[in-house]
């Protein structure tokens, strides 16, 4: 999804059950074989290619490779809170796209105006995110940070 995607405004579910079969084979393994999952189905490896290349080309499948931050040298991860002059709200968020510590942005209501999570190095690295990147985008009024210490659970839809 992008910025401009908002939560809820999704279309019908156009899916039957051999798709929703695609999608869970694929949620649990992603390399799972098309003749695989033909013959749990008992069709065709051509219909589940078919039917895949339809799941993608609507939007329900993404494929992409996760990697693991801590085997990329991220070793310190942290949830922001922002507060944001409310006019600005959007065009601070559509500008912390471009820094590479942020890989989720979420404007959400509440105490704050944007959630961001941010992978980086190590402490160090963070506080320079913090002090020389975000503070210094125009609309950030405040800040608060939460430390991860633990991932306990971690799924991708």
């Amino acid at each position: 999804m992008n910025m401009e995607s908002f939560i809820g405004a999704g279309t019908r579910d156009r899916l039957d059950d051999i798709d929703r079969h695609i999608i869970n084979a694929l949620h649990a393994d992603g390399r799972v074989a098309f003749a695989q999952l033909a013959e749990q189905l008992k069709v065709s490896p051509g219909m589940i290619r078919q039917r895949y290349n339809r799941l993608v080309e609507l939007g329900y499948l993404k494929v992409v490779a996760v990697t693991n931050p801590l085997m990329m040298g991220k070793r310190t991860m942290a949830m922001i809170g922002i507060r944001t002059d409310g006019r600005k709200m959007l065009d601070v968020a559509n500008k912390l796209i471009q820094f590479d510590e942020v890989v989720y942005i979420v404007v959400v209501s509440g105490r704050f105006d944007i959630m961001i999570e941010v992978f980086c190095r190590d402490h160090e690295d963070l506080l320079e995110f913090m002090t020389e990147k975000l503070a210094k985008v125009d609309g950030v009024r405040e800040t608060e940070s939460f430390m991860h210490l633990k991932i306990v659970k971690e799924i991708y839809f």
